[in-house]
């Protein structure tokens, strides 16, 4: 088998592991805080810090990377998780700062080990073959969100049959293996640059990163929104789901989500070449049509389930090929020997997204309930694609 394939099989199965834990701890977060009676706007805050030190480690951890390694960040990331889970065991110490801190970790470690994964895709592809590179950044992030869509059902079935300490022991052991067994199969100087980046480095100076990266921020706030604690609860406390039925649907989707975005290049019709501007600003406006029109048919009193399931479904298809499509040109558009420094800053912008989206999600349907969470995704996504509208034309000048 070439080297570079047998790598990138490693480094996906490592964050295939990783991303289990991270989907079953958010839905274990949050279906066991609503069930001991917190508020929305709480389960919200429990993730606060879990978003914002994603914003810190982005930063850092791209600098980190190229001077030390991706493989030292992504084992880093991974044993950061294994004691995040294991802090969460001792249900007698879980009040609300506690729990912030313990997401705080796991955090950083889910930004660690991303950013960690997908530079590494970089190196690992020839520069002239950005078909090949489209195809593989695909696959990865596909692979992985519908491996988080597991890991939602895994969280929801674990809590439902074990209770939730047991339920953090089984994730915790089954990562600590799994890190354990990378960590000896990839090479030490996996992405490391060849000289050393000064910290300012960090911020971008590439015009073209900078915009998508403002478009990411806009991209995933619009997602989480809605999706990271408005509709679990909503499909809770007002459909009447029970947690297996919540879990088992986020999970689908989940899963579903990423099986289309692995299969981005394949339903665009780019197995050969590779996208561009002009396409994620075409799949940027079919987005900003879908919230909208959820929004708009609740506020008509059609049924609320049928709605809600048929509008995630579209919204997955469509916001999964809008994902594939930045994190392709995020890597495009990055200089080869530094792009652990560039994709840190580009998903710094997208915890950021994700930060604001978490918050507000809290906060906007405890004030104006499911549709309010709707309107502000699509004033998000509307974001999204006006920022779009700078970015260049090709990627071969970035190169």
């Amino acid at each position: 088998m070439n080297l570079d394939l047998r790598n990138y099989l490693v480094v996906t199965g490592g964050y295939w592991a990783f991303t289990l834990t991270d989907g079953a701890i958010r839905m274990l977060v949050v279906l066991y805080f609503h069930q001991l009676g917190y508020s929305p706007f709480q389960v919200a805050m429990l993730f606060l810090f879990y978003e914002f030190f994603g914003i810190v480690t982005n930063l850092v951890g791209g600098w980190l990377a190229a001077r030390l390694g991706l493989n030292v960040t992504m084992h880093l990331g991974m044993a950061m998780q294994v004691l995040a889970l294991g802090m969460l065991m001792p249900t007698q110490w879980l009040s609300v700062p506690y729990v912030m801190f313990a997401q705080a970790l796991s955090g950083i470690a889910k930004d660690l080990n991303k950013m960690s994964a997908k530079s590494s895709v970089k190196t690992l592809v020839p520069k002239d073959a950005n078909a090949r590179l489209f195809k593989w950044v695909a696959v990865l992030t596909g692979s992985k969100n519908a491996l988080k869509g597991v890991g939602f059902f895994l969280g929801a079935a674990l809590l439902q049959v074990a209770g939730f300490q047991y339920a953090l022991l089984v994730l915790a052991l089954s990562l600590f293996a799994v890190t354990l067994l990378t960590l000896l199969l990839l090479p030490e100087d996996l992405g490391k640059a060849k000289s050393k980046p000064k910290f300012t480095q960090v911020f971008s100076n590439n015009a073209a990163i900078n915009w998508l990266s403002a478009a990411r921020f806009f991209l995933f706030g619009a997602r989480d929104v809605w999706f990271v604690v408005a509709v679990p609860v909503f499909m809770a406390g007002v459909l009447g789901w029970s947690f297996m039925q919540v879990g088992t649907f986020m999970a689908a989707w989940v899963i579903g989500y990423g099986i289309v975005q692995a299969s981005a290049p394949k339903l665009l019709g780019m197995k050969q070449h590779a996208p561009d501007a002009r396409t994620a600003q075409v799949w940027a406006l079919i987005l900003l049509l879908i919230p909208a029109a959820i929004a708009l048919l609740l506020g008509q009193g059609w049924d609320a389930g049928t709605v809600l399931v048929t509008g995630l479904l579209v919204f997955g298809v469509v916001f999964a090929i809008n994902s594939a499509l930045h994190s392709y040109l995020i890597l495009a558009y990055a200089d080869h020997d530094k792009v652990a420094l560039k994709v840190g800053f580009y998903y710094m912008a997208n915890a950021g997204g994700r930060l604001a989206g978490t918050v507000l999600s809290g906060w906007s349907y405890q004030q104006y309930g499911l549709e309010g969470c709707l309107w502000f995704s699509a004033g998000f996504v509307l974001a999204a694609l006006l920022l779009s509208l700078r970015l260049p034309a090709g990627t071969e000048h970035t190169a």
